[in-house]
């Protein structure tokens, strides 16, 4: 639980030094975008993240923009110096149309991490970004979902019609996103 939540203020606060620290030497983020492997490409990719917080301020300023992503549902199964843990998260932000509070993605992550040098870090950490309809799924197995579209639906299940997907697109499969 601390390597996420040492990942996401350290994400935050576009600290680029501490999200990379939270990688093995090889570790690989992928996410909607593809995947970014090692030190370097983790520590610079923070940077290139269109967040508000990219913006630049007047310095009479007393307050700015801000995005910041929330870890919950965390289940972690350790194995020795491996484990594997499943998340879920959501990122809200203070600049919205209205002034208030605004959830702007929702999704989840499964991660494989490893205990090196008695310390817990990513050695890959697999994004599924639900509010992106190029890659939502119908369903998730990895979360022991079920296709809703099979029988054995429970009586009165509700339906819906939407971007949902059980099979990636072509998109999906190209950045290796696994329903």
């Amino acid at each position: 639980e601390n390597l996420t939540a040492r990942y996401s203020i350290a994400y935050d606060a576009m600290d680029g030094e501490t999200y990379a620290r939270t990688f093995a030497p090889d570790g690989v983020l992928a996410y909607a975008a593809g995947e970014v492997k090692g030190y370097e490409a983790l520590r610079d990719q923070v940077l290139k993240w269109p967040h508000s917080r990219n913006k630049a301020v007047a310095p009479e300023t007393s307050a700015r923009p801000r995005t910041q992503h929330y870890i919950t549902n965390q289940l972690i199964d350790v194995d020795g110096d491996t484990a594997k843990q499943t998340s879920y998260w959501i990122a809200v932000t203070n600049e919205s149309r209205h002034g208030e509070l605004e959830m702007v993605y929702q999704g989840h992550s499964v991660d494989d991490l490893v205990r090196l040098n008695g310390k817990w870090l990513f050695k890959r950490r697999q994004v599924y970004n639900e509010s992106l309809p190029q890659i939502r799924c119908l369903f998730y197995q990895h979360l022991g979902e079920k296709d809703p579209r099979k029988a054995g639906a429970p009586p009165g299940a509700r339906t819906s019609s939407g971007p949902w997907k059980a099979d990636p697109t072509e998109d999906a499969r190209r950045l290796k996103i696994v329903c």
